[in-house]
């Protein structure tokens, strides 16, 4: 069996599940807000204070167009990169931490992660909301690039979920993935134009801004939603594409993992 003829197939068997991945989504959804007194209010809190903290330094020490008012700018950044680093974060632990069930009666393992980053778009959608707000502050309105969101959304659920399903089966084999992942999320988040603009950035950083998927996802976000046009086609048409092929080559050696992951546990 080919690699697309198993993609495939592990898609329909999703569907076949889809009610318990929704289970799993609801559960994780209630256990994290759970006993909090904010609530959906911590989908929030991060990206607010990383834009507070990062518009006094950009806005008062150094001069950068960002072709958009700072705050609102680095918002929108730092709201996508939380949906994408929360998604992992939680991700790499999920077969660890559900032990008990992934040990017994079988059922397709990548809902564990896949639970993860669905619980991780809710907080995107509320943050959202924040951000609506800030453009209307701003007097910003509505245009048709935005019909092109869901695609660029669509994208980052893609190259989420892949890196989601590799961190998961790695952490199971080797543990010292979850320590490991906090030193690398922190190093990618500098290394991903969240908080300063592509534009003007040369030398070997500008050549790692220009091959990280998360920075063209993130500069689609702000094409469609802030700057009302549809993002670079070559850029962004290369990163679904890569984003299409870790989602197929994780999978695939998820599912041919998979058969270890009760004796790992």
């Amino acid at each position: 069996m080919n690699l697309a003829s198993q993609v495939r197939e592990m898609f329909g068997e999703q569907i076949e599940y889809r009610e318990l991945l929704f289970q799993m989504t609801l559960r994780d959804l209630l256990l994290r807000y759970k006993q909090t007194v904010m609530g959906f209010g911590w989908a929030v809190f991060m990206p607010i204070i990383n834009t507070a903290v990062f518009s006094v330094i950009f806005m008062r020490v150094t001069q950068i167009d960002t072709r958009a008012p700072y705050p609102l700018f680095a918002y929108c950044g730092f709201l996508v990169w939380n949906f994408f680093s929360s998604s992992l974060r939680f991700s790499v632990s999920s077969l660890t931490n559900n032990s008990n069930l992934v040990s017994k009666v079988y059922f397709p393992r990548e809902i564990f992660p896949f639970s993860a980053v669905l619980v991780c778009l809710v907080d995107l959608l509320v943050g959202s909301v924040v951000l609506a707000a800030l453009m209307l502050y701003y007097g910003y309105t509505v245009t048709p690039a935005l019909l092109f969101l869901p695609i660029v959304v669509a994208v980052n659920i893609t190259f989420t979920a892949g890196v989601a399903l590799m961190l998961a089966m790695s952490n199971l084999f080797y543990r010292d993935v979850k320590h490991l992942f906090e030193v690398v999320i922190t190093a990618w988040m500098f290394a991903t134009s969240v908080a300063y603009p592509v534009e003007g950035v040369g030398g070997w950083l500008g050549i790692l801004l220009a091959v990280n998927p998360m920075t063209q996802i993130i500069e689609a976000y702000r094409a469609v939603v802030l700057y009302g046009h549809l993002p670079a086609a070559i850029p962004f048409g290369a990163t679904a594409c890569a984003s299409t092929m870790v989602l197929m080559v994780s999978w695939h050696l998820f599912h041919k993992a998979e058969f270890a992951f009760a004796e790992n546990i």
